[in-house]
């Protein structure tokens, strides 16, 4: 037989729910890889972005808007806060609770990991011309909003 060994079923290589994983499998290692460069995780990158676009929040806050779990969140803050990327103070409206604030260290480190993540995605999408990467964003982006809630 003349069948590659290493290849799936034809039913299992054309499923949508299929390739999209393998496809993200590849990007998730592509993306930690870049982000090792910098001696940091999708966590750290997830909560200086979320900083920087929305500006101080409680650990709970944070949570929510990134998905990071409540005991990885003290964890990563925990790293950022050791690397000087994040301040973390009490809340002056409930002293249990802390705010986190993105330093400008935090912020020339988001710069450079939004260019070591920039380079990933290149990677990650170089069998794909302009036109075609703009096509599966906006296909993902469908998929994503719709399964989330978020129909437009």
């Amino acid at each position: 037989m003349d069948i590659p060994e290493g290849k799936p079923p034809k039913r299992l290589r054309t499923l949508p729910s299929r390739l999209t994983n393998q496809a993200a499998l590849t990007a998730n290692r592509i993306v930690d890889q870049a982000l090792a460069k910098a001696g940091l995780r999708r966590y750290h990158y997830s909560l200086l972005a979320a900083l920087e676009e929305y500006g101080p929040a409680s650990q709970a806050s944070l949570g929510r808007r990134t998905g990071i779990d409540r005991s990885d969140m003290v964890a990563t803050v925990n790293d950022l806060a050791e690397r000087q990327l994040v301040e973390r103070a009490p809340d002056p409206e409930d002293r249990r609770r802390n705010i986190i604030t993105i330093t400008e260290a935090g912020r020339r480190q988001l710069t450079e990991l939004d260019r070591l993540l920039a380079g990933a995605q290149d990677e990650f999408l170089t069998p794909l011309p302009t036109a075609d990467r703009q096509h599966l964003i906006e296909l993902l982006t469908r998929l994503v909003d719709h399964h989330s809630g978020e129909h437009h």
